[in-house]
């Protein structure tokens, strides 16, 4: 089965948002160490040397497929050199003045330590700056989980978690990126910060597809779900364990988009590190199979609205006005997660 076999076409221009990209020029102005001088043995996704390249707005806006304009997006921190945080977030800005992407971007902060807080700050001076991806420690497979379970910079590290409360209290918002067997972990942890707005990326990491590690996955979505303020993209379906299967992968999102409701789905592609398993055309077209099949007939233009458009502008308050029907945010959703 290919992907094409989920493929939507629209009956009109859809608009879109990507919720969720990386740009990088690698021409001296922000160092990547990853990309560049210093490659990641072992990358979740294999080999990448197809993405040691620059990929910036005109990159991005040559992959959108016919029936469907490119209206906004999101920059996601791209593992810039720890130390050039800040001249990131500066270079992102000076692209969306030039190239009008993208809309909103997601830095980062070294959480636990005496400098987060004024990294923070320093990044709200650019009108994109919308909050930051920060990563806890955490484990490489489900069965070493515990191996990290309350060691420095986890999940359970009360002074790397002070950053989330850095981050509510200046109403930035929190990327959350582990693999599905920290999930559970994860709305734990969020318990004690209420009101934090946060968007779990790449559909929780589902990469270990035996019955019992989408078993644990699906007990982590749901108990992440119970927090009104956790959003999750539909992006990233890749695993280091399985080669890529559309069929799986569709039924995935079908899944997601059950336990979140499409209110709190967001589309992203993850460029172009995605672009190492699947094109942009055809990652699309699983998204929008995905909504078709789990909205029901009536509903499901303002599904896709929502899910493509809607949702992102509410999470990462877009300065992009928002469909006018029943797609947009209820003011009860935006007084949930402020």
């Amino acid at each position: 089965m290919t992907d094409t076999t989920f493929r939507h076409k629209p009956s009109h221009s859809q608009p879109l948002v990507d919720a969720h990209h990386h740009f990088w020029a690698l021409d001296g102005q922000v160092a990547y160490p990853w990309l560049e001088e210093s490659p990641v043995e072992n990358f979740f996704l294999g080999d990448y040397a197809a993405i040691r390249r620059p990929f910036v707005a005109a990159d991005l806006k040559r992959l959108v497929p016919d029936g469907f304009r490119l209206v906004g997006s999101v920059h996601c921190e791209a593992e810039a050199a720890r130390s050039q945080a800040l001249e990131e977030t500066r270079w992102i800005t000076r692209q969306q003045a030039t190239h009008a992407l993208p809309s909103a971007h997601v830095g980062w902060a070294a959480f636990g330590t005496d400098e987060c807080a004024a990294q923070l700050d320093a990044q709200r001076e650019s009108p994109l700056f919308r909050g930051v991806r920060a990563k806890p420690v955490t484990a490489a497979t489900p069965q070493t989980r515990q191996s990290v379970a309350g060691t420095i910079g986890s999940l359970q590290d009360p002074r790397w978690c002070e950053g989330l409360a850095l981050l509510k209290a200046r109403g930035l918002s929190w990327d959350l990126r582990v693999p599905a067997w920290h999930l559970e972990e994860a709305a734990t942890t969020l318990q004690d910060y209420p009101g934090l707005r946060v968007i779990l990326n790449h559909s929780g990491l589902p990469w270990d597809r035996t019955p019992e590690g989408l078993a644990q996955w699906r007990a982590g979505m749901r108990a992440l779900s119970e927090n009104p303020n956790v959003a999750v993209k539909l992006s990233e379906l890749g695993t280091p364990w399985h080669a890529w299967d559309a069929s799986a992968n569709h039924e995935l999102l079908c899944e997601v988009l059950d336990i979140f409701g499409p209110r709190r789905c967001v589309f992203a592609s993850n460029f172009p590190v995605s672009g190492l398993k699947v094109s942009y055309g055809d990652w699309l077209s699983l998204v929008t199979g995905a909504i078709a099949q789990t909205a029901s007939h009536d509903q499901r233009q303002i599904a896709f609205d929502q899910v493509l458009h809607d949702n992102a502008i509410h999470w990462y308050r877009l300065p992009i006005a928002a469909i006018t029907h029943d797609a947009r945010p209820t003011q009860h959703a935006r007084q949930e997660a402020p």
